[in-house]
């Protein structure tokens, strides 16, 4: 892992955070893919990489993770007995541009891209979920940007706030609405055709 030059000045303080420490990793923007690993391998943190620089996500509370593990469960249901692929979930990164690496709440790989599955990351995803953090327009906007860039075929947007669930499916490069799904719908894929989430049981896990 590279290192920026000694002569950079850090606050000096006895207590607080340690600056120092900073001074071992690369500078914001000359991440490399090894860089970004290797610390994302050695932290329990979520950790993203776009465009070169380090992006560190707020950690997700309870009912984030009950309603993706309630996906989780719906998703590896579905596709195991199947064997339509592999279901994923964080934190596992997804490489979705050259120095842009991120981690969806769940991922979906085909039978037919498992071999691109690898240990570290993935290289291409199928279907990918998340659940809307405080931080709503990374996901809405800025996510669904980089992952319909990356040939994603299907994201889903778990919106706990409005109590609905969006699929987006992929089109010419860009995502349309496949659905806006709401407590007594059932939120339907394309991509996993068959496959859907009764929208009011899982906002109940929420409740």
């Amino acid at each position: 892992m590279s290192r920026i030059a000694p002569s950079i000045v850090v606050p000096s303080s006895t207590s607080g955070p340690a600056w120092e420490v900073a001074l071992l990793f690369p500078p914001q923007g000359d991440w490399s893919t090894e860089d970004y690993l290797e610390l994302s391998e050695r932290t329990n943190r979520f950790v993203e990489l776009c465009d070169g620089r380090v992006e560190v996500p707020e950690l997700p509370g309870l009912t984030h993770q009950k309603i993706v593990a309630a996906v989780y469960e719906a998703l590896n249901a579905f596709v195991r007995p199947r064997k339509l692929g592999e279901v994923v979930f964080a934190p596992y990164p997804v490489k979705v541009g050259e120095k842009t690496f991120r981690e969806p709440d769940l991922v979906f790989v085909s039978s037919e891209n498992l071999a691109r599955l690898g240990e570290r990351f993935a290289d291409v995803a199928d279907l990918v979920v998340d659940v809307l953090s405080s931080d709503r327009a990374h996901d809405l906007v800025v996510k669904r940007q980089e992952y319909a860039a990356a040939g994603i075929l299907e994201y889903w947007v778990v919106d706990i706030r409005d109590r609905e669930v969006i699929v987006l499916t992929l089109k010419e490069g860009e995502y349309q609405e496949h659905g806006r799904y709401r407590p007594g719908d059932r939120a339907s894929s394309i991509v996993l055709q068959g496959f859907g989430i009764d929208v009011s049981e899982l906002m109940a896990v929420a409740d």
